[in-house]
């Protein structure tokens, strides 16, 4: 009797192998299954799920030969002898985004302060030429996806109105964080942002339904203890948010509740373009490129708002851009004091392209409060970083003296989240 694998076709059908039965569930797309007779105490089973896996409730199937219940979730499974590895292979490459985003966050803060070296007369330049240099290489990239068959016609053609969203949203929260950094320490924004992973599980229970378990709160609560730990510590971090002021504290907290929006919301735009591809996926260059595309058009609405919060006369506001642009290319009378130009700028944007990039690809894959801890774990690792002999720095920090301690707490804490019993697969002797 030779092997056969068959699809069945609707939701609901039922299906018949030696002594096993089971029945499409509800929310999965397609069940594969395989039957060989040099193997007969085997079947193989894949299902095929609408959504992404882990965001909904497991479903139940029984076995026809031990009559045992088991609890299953929309992704591949084995049932008999023989572990399936789909489960674990989406464990394997969340953790290897996660562990590229740690990278490039690293990467980002260090060349970001690097590439402030030579433009540190012109933060605002930096600042909106890598904004509008997204949106020049995101639609690169998305014309050569859309040519390489990667990006459909129907992917473009997507509704609008969410990416205008997104674009509002970032603009938003650039200008809200541009307004309250400018009177804030450096000292006191990175305890602040803490309140974006707050922010996150709170506007995904609310918007996505999701229910955490004890452990991914605590654990996530860890990691926000162990980063206040780390920067705090030896900064006088608390005489800085003093000093800031209440209204500013707070107006730094609005921005970090704009950006948790962002992700939430992109998060939610690949979740329902999965429905609506039947199967497929938004394309992460397409959220991107409308993204990007959207928050330079309000940017640049914004401008007269944001040249002030940066002490430029909107009407000199042309001139300071045509020096900042003299100063990164390191040419002309104004290169005086602009040594690292234009390499050192031109990293930063680099990197900071394939962090949002890695960033965006981590929450596509998981989740948006994933994609935050792995954003946060670079916190400490930076501070490391910068207690080393970097060119054009000068003498290198010290470490603080909770840094240790803090950064204890913060891998405590991830190692708790992470420590979820899996319903992603079982194994049934037939």
């Amino acid at each position: 009797m030779p092997s056969l694998c068959r699809r069945l076709p609707a939701a609901g059908a039922a299906a018949s192998a030696g002594h096993v039965h089971f029945r499409q569930l509800a929310g999965i797309c397609g069940v594969r299954y395989s039957y060989s007779p040099q193997r007969t105490k085997v079947l193989r089973i894949r299902f095929v799920a609408v959504g992404p896996t882990g965001l909904g409730g497991g479903a139940w199937m029984r076995s026809g030969v031990g009559g045992r219940k088991e609890e299953v979730g929309p992704c591949s499974y084995a049932v008999g002898n023989d572990a399936m590895v789909g489960g674990g292979n989406r464990a394997v490459e969340v953790a290897a985004a996660a562990a590229a985003t740690v990278v490039l966050g690293v990467g980002n803060r260090v060349l970001y302060k690097l590439a402030l070296v030579p433009l540190k007369q012109y933060p605002f330049f930096l600042a909106q030429l890598a904004t509008f240099g997204y949106v020049i290489v995101y639609y690169g990239i998305l014309y050569m996806r859309y040519h390489a068959g990667i990006v459909t016609e129907e992917m473009l053609s997507a509704p609008k109105t969410p990416f205008i969203v997104v674009g509002l949203l970032e603009a938003l929260a650039s200008a809200t964080g541009m307004a309250a950094g400018a009177i804030l320490s450096g000292a006191s924004i990175p305890i602040l942002s803490q309140t974006f992973l707050v922010w996150q599980i709170l506007l995904s229970i609310i918007f996505l339904g999701r229910r955490y378990k004890v452990n991914q709160l605590l654990g996530c609560f860890l990691v926000t203890i162990g980063v206040v730990v780390t920067v705090a510590s030896g900064s006088g971090a608390g005489n800085s948010l003093k000093e800031g002021g209440i209204f500013w504290s707070l107006l730094m907290i609005v921005s970090f509740l704009l950006q948790a929006a962002d992700t939430v919301l992109k998060e939610l735009i690949f979740l329902d373009s999965t429905r609506k591809l039947k199967g497929g996926s938004m394309d992460l260059f397409v959220v991107n490129s409308y993204g990007s595309a959207f928050q330079a058009l309000f940017i640049c609405l914004l401008l007269p708002f944001l040249s002030k919060l940066w002490g430029i006369p909107f009407s000199q506001l042309p001139n300071y851009l045509k020096d900042g642009a003299a100063c990164f290319l390191n040419v002309g009378a104004l290169s005086s004091g602009c040594d690292g130009a234009p390499l050192l700028p031109v990293l930063f944007i680099i990197v900071n392209i394939g962090f949002n990039i890695a960033l965006l690809h981590l929450l596509k894959i998981s989740s948006a409060v994933v994609s935050c801890l792995a954003s946060t774990f670079s916190v400490p690792i930076s501070i490391y970083v910068f207690t080393m002999p970097l060119p054009y720095l000068g003498v290198a920090s010290s470490l603080p003296t909770g840094f240790l301690a803090g950064a204890i707490i913060l891998i405590i804490g991830l190692l708790i989240y992470a420590w979820t019993p899996s319903n992603g697969f079982f194994s049934a002797s037939t």
